[in-house]
């Protein structure tokens, strides 16, 4: 059974941390959103869909990745509570070009792309809430490239510990290491000696 108005709620919360919100304003966002309980391993984006989402996530962890051509995957981002996921394409009219699945069993709320601009054309306070958020995801991203480009592995894990410690535990380490763009064998290494040196 799903609580939805919990799962609600959560998002309320997360949204009054940078801006106020009425009632009003809050049951129109309730309209474009639906609430869901996936299964772990549940998959809710295809790549090559073309019906695009937004996702927050009430509970739980979702990984976003990608497949190359040698069936290689390739994992961009981890989400836990309060954060957001979705499509990578630019394009509205582009097929998806990533897989998002639950990898616990997870409380979401789901709009389609389209939504959101509806919910910035009622509620003009959330463009800029949602423009800070682009931003702050695109110098994520940034970072990222830069920190793939110059530092070491050993490096890139250590920025991966500071930044995400509540994922650490709750992700298979073949999965953090697809992250970080380094072998099983390499994460494994550098655990042993981190263990060593302590």
């Amino acid at each position: 059974m799903i609580d939805a108005a919990s799962i609600f709620q959560k998002l309320r919360a997360f949204f009054e941390r940078s801006m106020p919100i009425t009632d009003e304003q809050f049951e129109l966002v309730k309209t474009l959103f639906s609430a869901r309980k996936v299964k772990k391993g549940h998959l809710l984006l295809h790549e090559g869909d073309m019906t695009k989402v937004d996702i927050f996530v009430a509970s739980g962890c979702l990984r976003t990745y990608t497949i190359d051509n040698n069936g290689k995957e390739h994992i961009i981002q981890f989400s836990i509570e309060n954060w957001w996921t979705g499509d990578l394409s630019v394009s509205g009219n582009a097929p998806a070009q990533c897989f998002i699945e639950a990898l616990e069993d997870s409380e979401i709320l789901v709009a389609e792309s389209n939504s959101i601009e509806k919910l910035i054309k009622f509620v003009p306070e959330m463009g800029s809430f949602y423009r800070a958020a682009l931003q702050r995801s695109a110098a994520a991203k940034n970072e990222r490239i830069v920190s793939s480009l110059s530092k070491t592995a050993e490096e890139r894990y250590d920025d991966f510990l500071k930044k995400y410690p509540s994922v650490i535990q709750r992700v298979p380490q073949h999965m953090i290491a697809s992250y970080l763009g380094i072998s099983p064998e390499t994460l494994s290494r550098i655990r042993k000696q981190r263990s060593r040196r302590r």
